[in-house]
C-alpha cells in the first residue's frame, strides 16, 4: 500500500511539473512575440497570429526566434 502510495503521489509531481514546464514555454514563446511587436496594438495582434501560425505549421522552438524576428520585419501597419 505505501508503495502505490509513493507511485501516486510520484506521478502526480512529474505531470505537475511537465505541465507547468509547458505553461512557462508557452507563456515565454508569447513574449517573445510581444516584445517584437512593442507597443503598437496592430503589429501586437499579428504577432500573436504569427506565434500562432508558427505553432501550426510546426516551426522549431531554437528556430522560432528568427522566424518570428522575420515576420516582424515584413510588419506592414495597415491603412
Amino acid at each position: 500500500m505505501d508503495l502505490a502510495i509513493v507511485l501516486v503521489v510520484s506521478l502526480l509531481a512529474i505531470a505537475l511539473h511537465v505541465a507547468l514546464y509547458l505553461l512557462f514555454r508557452r507563456w515565454m514563446d508569447r513574449d517573445l512575440a510581444l516584445s517584437l511587436a512593442g507597443d503598437d496594438a496592430g503589429k501586437r495582434c499579428y504577432m500573436l497570429d504569427c506565434l500562432q501560425r508558427a505553432r501550426r505549421d510546426g516551426v522549431r522552438r531554437r528556430d522560432l526566434p528568427a522566424w518570428l524576428e522575420h515576420e516582424a520585419a515584413r510588419y506592414e501597419p495597415r491603412a
